[in-house]
C-alpha cells in the first residue's frame, strides 16, 4: 500500500490547480436514489452537482473548475457559478471526460496540476479541498477515497506527471496498483462522502449539506 499524506499536516503549497468536474445528463443520474420521481432525482442531482462546484471554486488554491457535461441545464448552472464548461466530446465515460478536461487545462495552463473531482459531494468544504491538493502537491499523484472505502472522490496529479485516474468501482485499488498516494482525511468528511443511494444522502446531511442541496432536502421529506 502506498504511504498516506495527512492532511491536517499538510504544508501550503504554491501550486494551482484545475479541477475537472464531470456532471451526467441529468435525465440519466442518479437511479440508485430509490424511492423518488425522476423530476425529483434530477434537481437533487443539479443541486448537489450546484453545491460540490460552489465549493471547489472557493478552494485556495484552485485556479478554475472545468465542468465536462452536455446537460444544457448542468452547462447554465456551472457558467453562472464561473466554471469553465467543456462539451463531453469523448462520451466515452467518467475517466475519458476527466481526461478531456485535464487536457484542456494541460494546453492553456500547463503549469498547472490536473484533478478530477466526483460531482456528487454536497457536504464539500473548501478547506478540505485545499488540504487534499495540497498534501497532494508534495507527492505528485494521488488521490482521496470514497466513505466506503473502495471508490475514489478525488484523483490529483502534478504538472508533466501522467493524468490517468481510474474513477468507478474497485477504483481505490485501481489507484494505489498505479502508484497513486491515498490521502488521509478522517471519516465524516465531507470530500470523502459522495451521494449515491438515500443512505448516503442521510450520511453527507449528517456532515452538513450545501445551501442549495440543504434547501431540497428541507423541502422534502427523503432524510
Amino acid at each position: 500500500m502506498a504511504p498516506d499524506a495527512d492532511l491536517p499536516d499538510a504544508r501550503p503549497a504554491t501550486l494551482t490547480w484545475s479541477l475537472v468536474v464531470p456532471v451526467k445528463v441529468l435525465a440519466q443520474a442518479k437511479s440508485r436514489l430509490t424511492g423518488l420521481a425522476d423530476d425529483s432525482r434530477s434537481k437533487i442531482a443539479l443541486a448537489m452537482a450546484a453545491d460540490t462546484i460552489a465549493a471547489a471554486a472557493e478552494a485556495d488554491n484552485v485556479g478554475d473548475v472545468l465542468v465536462v457535461t452536455d446537460d444544457p441545464e448542468i452547462r447554465d448552472m456551472a457558467a453562472a457559478l464561473g466554471a469553465v464548461v467543456l462539451a463531453d466530446t469523448p462520451q466515452a465515460g467518467l475517466n475519458e471526460a476527466l481526461a478531456h478536461g485535464a487536457g484542456f487545462s494541460e494546453q492553456r495552463w500547463p503549469d498547472r496540476g490536473r484533478a478530477g473531482l466526483a460531482g456528487d459531494l454536497p457536504a464539500l468544504r473548501p478547506g478540505e479541498l485545499t488540504a487534499a491538493l495540497d498534501a497532494a502537491a508534495r507527492v505528485g499523484v494521488a488521490f482521496v477515497p470514497d466513505a466506503e472505502g473502495t471508490g475514489t472522490t478525488l484523483y490529483a496529479a502534478t504538472p508533466v506527471v501522467p493524468f490517468s485516474p481510474q474513477f468507478g468501482p474497485a477504483s481505490r485499488d485501481r489507484h494505489l496498483a498505479g502508484g497513486a498516494v491515498e490521502l488521509s482525511t478522517g471519516e465524516r468528511v465531507g470530500l470523502r462522502q459522495d451521494v449515491d443511494t438515500i443512505d448516503d444522502l442521510r450520511a453527507a446531511a449528517r456532515i452538513g449539506l450545501g445551501p442549495r442541496t440543504q434547501a431540497l432536502v428541507a423541502a422534502g421529506s427523503w432524510v
